[in-house]
């Protein structure tokens, strides 16, 4: 996985199915749908929704956590956070045709992750957010630096997402690091006019938009 990833969420202004038509208008073709603390039934019936979306778009849908939600829509892929089941259950249970994700916040999460052969990682937070509880220490440019050395002297080459607190005036620095993309929320739906804000990140990326 590479270039921008957009993150559901659900706000004062907007719900998750508004959150993702934004990101879609605004030329974003990743998206993953996070609905945390919610019963899973009700994430199915938004999931099939957000899919039917992503499919007029021709964008990719992945789901947060829940790995049987994911095969049931046909989803691209799931993204499991340290506490979710292991990808390799969820492989077992997905089958090949699938894309699987993990959260990490160290270098170490890295080296555990590839291991058990995830197709990309979240690599965060670069900075505070609150859209995350029990938030890990902070990265930074320096620390996302420093991660991307290490995978290289260990010959890890696994697509690492930039995510947590990312604002549009940090994309130039942290697509220095060598991250494969960005992964976005709050900062596109905060925004004055959330579509323009969504392509205008795409152009600092130098994503075409379709």
């Amino acid at each position: 996985m590479k270039g921008l990833l957009f993150i559901s969420h659900q706000t004062d202004k907007y719900t998750y199915l508004q959150s993702i038509q934004i990101a879609l208008e605004g030329g974003c073709r990743q998206i993953q749908l996070r609905m945390k603390d919610i019963p899973s039934a009700k994430i199915e019936t938004v999931g099939w929704r957000a899919k039917k979306l992503c499919d007029q778009y021709q964008a990719k849908l992945y789901i947060d956590d829940h790995v049987e939600i994911c095969k049931k829509l046909n989803a691209a892929g799931v993204h499991l956070g340290k506490l979710d089941m292991s990808p390799i259950e969820a492989r077992q249970i997905l089958g090949p045709g699938f894309i699987i994700g993990g959260t990490a916040n160290t270098f170490e999460d890295i080296q555990r992750l590839n291991k058990v052969e995830v197709d990309y990682i979240g690599l965060g937070p670069f900075r505070f957010t609150v859209t995350k509880k029990n938030l890990s220490p902070v990265l930074g440019f320096e620390g996302y630096k420093s991660i991307i050395n290490q995978c290289k002297k260990e010959n890890i080459h696994l697509p690492l997402l930039a995510i947590g607190g990312i604002t549009i005036q940090d994309i130039p620095g942290i697509i220095e690091t060598g991250v494969s993309g960005i992964a976005l929320s709050s900062t596109i739906l905060q925004a004055d006019d959330p579509v323009k804000e969504t392509s205008m990140i795409l152009k600092k990326m130098n994503i075409e938009i379709n």
